[in-house]
């Protein structure tokens, strides 16, 4: 049996160009869109602060 992490994978959209990525809802550092370069994530220690919408949570 494998165990569950603390963290999620989510599919984000970017709010400026609506680009989609994956990030970690608790990354260690902040993340870009690859696009327009807007932050999408701000890193915070523990769970991370996300600034984009988020359209899926993956498991």
């Amino acid at each position: 049996m494998v165990s569950k992490g603390r963290g999620n994978f989510l599919k984000v959209k970017c709010l400026d160009c609506d680009n989609e990525q994956i990030i970690f809802d608790r990354a260690a550092s902040d993340v870009k869109c690859i696009i327009c370069g807007k932050t999408l994530v701000k890193s915070r220690g523990a769970k991370a602060k996300i600034m984009a919408h988020i359209d899926k949570v993956l498991n």
